[in-house]
């Protein structure tokens, strides 16, 4: 299936959720933030929200500093 992760596509198996996209990018669990079409994905949600073909993903990285 393909979609788009901050704006590049990418190819991943189908039937994939918000968790195992982050685990295939090797992106930190913690201090991650998902928005899936324009709309934040609450971190409870993500091993069960699926996926879908053409989905808009952006990532978003906590970072400390002032």
């Amino acid at each position: 299936m393909k979609l788009f992760v901050n704006e590049q596509l990418i190819t991943i198996p189908a039937d994939c959720n918000i968790e195992q996209l982050l685990l295939l990018l090797e992106s930190p669990l913690k201090g991650s933030a998902v928005a899936v079409n324009q709309h934040i994905i609450s971190r409870s949600k993500w091993a069960e929200y699926k996926l879908n073909e053409s989905d808009q993903i952006a990532l978003f990285q906590a970072i400390a500093g002032g």
